[in-house]
C-alpha cells in the first residue's frame, strides 16, 4: 500500500505492521510510540484543560466553603461600634439633647457640668419602659420625666415617680465617651 502526499510518499510494509504500530518512511522505520509535534500539541491541550477544569473545581468549591464558613460561624457581633454624636463645645451645662442612632434607638444626653470629661455626660435612653413614650430631660429638677403617667427618673435611670416605679423599671444606660474634645455613644 502507497499513500502519496505532496511532499512525502509514504509506503507501509505490511498490514500487520500498521496495525502494530510500524511503518516505513523513506526507508526507515518509525514506530507510533515516537512523540510527533502533533501529538504533543494534543497531550499539552489535553493536560491544560485537566489543569484549568481542576482548578476552576478547587477555586469554586473553595469559595463556597469559605461563604458557608462566614455564614455558619458569624463574626462576633457582641462589640458595638462607637457613634458621633457632638462637640463638647456644642453642649452648655444642663444641656439634654436627643440622638437616634441609625437603627432607630433614641437616646437622652445630658451635659452635668463643665470638666470636657465622658464623666460630665450621660445617655439614657429616651423610650419609656412603662409604655414607649418620649421621656424628657427636666435640668431645674434633675431628673427624666414621662409625660404620659406622670413617670419620672433619677440621673442614673432609676425610677423615682409614678408607673415605672411601682413596676421597678429602669432606663437602660448607654456608655460615651470623649476623644479630642468630640463626644462618642455606643447605641
Amino acid at each position: 500500500m502507497v499513500l502519496q502526499n505532496d511532499r512525502k510518499t509514504l509506503s507501509f510494509d505490511h498490514l500487520s505492521e500498521l496495525e502494530h504500530g510500524a511503518c516505513r518512511v523513506s526507508g526507515t522505520e518509525h514506530h507510533s510510540s515516537d512523540a510527533s509535534p502533533q501529538a504533543s500539541r494534543r497531550d499539552f491541550l489535553e493536560d491544560g484543560s485537566k489543569i484549568t477544569m481542576l482548578s476552576g473545581l478547587v477555586l469554586g468549591y473553595g469559595t463556597f466553603g469559605y461563604i458557608a464558613g462566614r455564614y455558619l460561624y458569624p463574626k462576633d457581633t457582641s462589640e458595638k461600634p462607637w457613634q458621633y454624636v457632638a462637640r463638647i463645645e456644642d453642649f452648655s451645662p444642663g444641656e439634654s439633647r436627643t440622638f437616634e442612632s441609625p437603627e432607630g434607638v433614641k437616646v437622652v444626653i445630658t451635659r452635668r457640668e463643665n470638666t470636657h470629661e465622658s464623666g460630665e455626660f450621660f445617655a439614657l435612653s429616651g423610650i419609656c419602659p412603662h409604655l414607649g413614650c418620649q421621656v424628657h430631660w427636666q435640668g431645674n429638677e434633675k431628673r427624666f420625666f414621662c409625660p404620659c403617667h406622670n413617670g419620672a427618673f433619677d440621673l442614673e435611670g432609676n425610677p423615682t415617680l409614678g408607673p415605672p416605679q411601682k413596676a421597678n423599671q429602669s432606663l437602660p444606660r448607654y456608655p460615651l465617651k470623649v476623644v479630642r474634645n468630640l463626644l462618642f455613644i455606643q447605641v
